[in-house]
């Protein structure tokens, strides 16, 4: 008999006024924003969803979305016998609220009723500023494996980037126990140190000062019924509500990522990761 396969959709979250990178989002949206050349900053994560086989995309934004509308239209097309699409969801008034996104969660809730219609066993939570490559399926797969209801893609760092990141803290399987959120350089965080062997099972890697932290890059995947459960509320924000509260309620994992990875949001990281580029 035929098993089902996990069916997992992407939710990319773009829906921020951009300020940091104003003045380039005046007249359009934070994705919209050309980047590295030919492109634009919503390519990078939906460039992942594909090369991933994850062919189900929703972009959720609500500011200047006409820039954004066209490049989506124009650029994501796919043939009549896929049922892949990528789709921007603004925000919009309903008989049931007449507010705009409030926040990361907030605009996840709002669009709950549309993501029902892909009947989805997962939901994967993307940022729209973020430069990186990675094979989503391999932390799927971790996702699954663990038996977690929520995992949170980690980077290694050292304790002088943690001041600047939500810093992670977990045991030996890589399950999530605490969370902090951008320590001062002068508070002791030493028990959130990640463990040496799983560190060497994740990444085949020794633990020394360039690793020895684990920083949330701000991608999760929820068990689709979970994700449900923890928006059942007003809380507005993932990072600084959702995710703590799950951490403390629930099972969480990390998957542990370490290639290129920039957040883009600042005018200087945007001038500087574009130089990056250019470098060997």
């Amino acid at each position: 008999m035929r098993t089902k396969k996990p069916k997992a959709i992407a939710i990319v979250l773009g829906g921020g006024k951009g300020t940091r990178l104003y003045p380039l989002t005046m007249d359009r949206a934070k994705p919209a924003v050309p980047f590295a050349g030919k492109y634009r900053l919503v390519d990078i994560p939906i460039s992942n969803c594909i090369n991933s086989g994850i062919r189900q995309i929703y972009i959720l934004t609500q500011f200047n979305s006409a820039s954004l509308h066209n490049h989506i239209a124009n650029t994501y097309i796919f043939d009549t016998f896929s049922s892949g699409f990528v789709e921007i969801l603004a925000a919009e008034q309903t008989n049931e609220t007449n507010t705009w996104y409030q926040g990361t969660a907030d605009a996840v809730r709002k669009n709950l009723k549309h993501f029902h219609d892909q009947n989805a066993d997962y939901y994967i939570i993307l940022s729209g500023d973020q430069l990186y490559r990675m094979n989503i399926h391999d932390m799927l797969d971790r996702h699954i494996s663990s038996g977690a209801e929520l995992t949170i893609a980690s980077k290694p760092i050292s304790r002088e980037q943690a001041t600047g990141l939500g810093i992670i803290g977990c045991d030996e399987e890589g399950i999530i126990n605490k969370f902090y959120e951008k320590p001062a350089s002068d508070l002791d965080i030493s028990d959130y140190k990640v463990s040496e062997s799983f560190m060497l099972a994740s990444l085949n890697k020794k633990l020394d000062a360039s690793n020895e932290y684990l920083a949330s890059m701000g991608i999760y995947i929820f068990n689709a019924k979970t994700m449900e459960e923890v928006l059942n509320n007003d809380k507005t924000d993932f990072g600084k509500e959702i995710i703590p509260g799950v951490i403390d309620q629930r099972k969480v994992a990390t998957f542990l990522f370490d290639g290129f990875w920039e957040d883009i949001g600042t005018i200087k990281a945007f001038y500087e990761t574009n130089l990056d580029l250019a470098s060997i």
